[in-house]
């Protein structure tokens, strides 16, 4: 994600002025979690308490199987649809975080 935003001069427009932190787990509770600030994106292992959102995948596989698939969109609402991801917290968020995944 930092590579995007270091190298795409759209991505980086896409993540000024934000301020947020979101985390990827899957459902036995393993993940990270991001903080999006002043255009940098920096990861931790684990998970947090103050996330403006939550994707939650059945399983790791899964989850990536999502977040590198080409159709992005397509692959979240499939993934949603099926219950192998649930979101929670901000959904306006979560928009914004797949305008980001677009530049990856």
């Amino acid at each position: 994600m930092q590579r995007a935003i270091r190298k795409n001069p759209k991505a980086a427009a896409h993540a000024e002025g934000q301020n947020i932190v979101f985390q990827i787990q899957t459902t036995s509770g393993q993940g990270r979690y991001y903080i999006v600030k002043d255009q940098r994106i920096r990861s931790y292992v684990g998970c947090s308490d103050k996330a403006t959102f939550t994707l939650t995948f059945s399983s790791a596989k899964k989850g990536f199987t999502v977040l590198s698939a080409k159709d992005s969109t397509g692959a979240f609402l499939s993934a949603v649809g099926s219950k192998d991801l649930i979101i929670s917290g901000d959904y306006a968020a979560v928009m914004w975080f797949q305008g980001l995944v677009a530049y990856f």
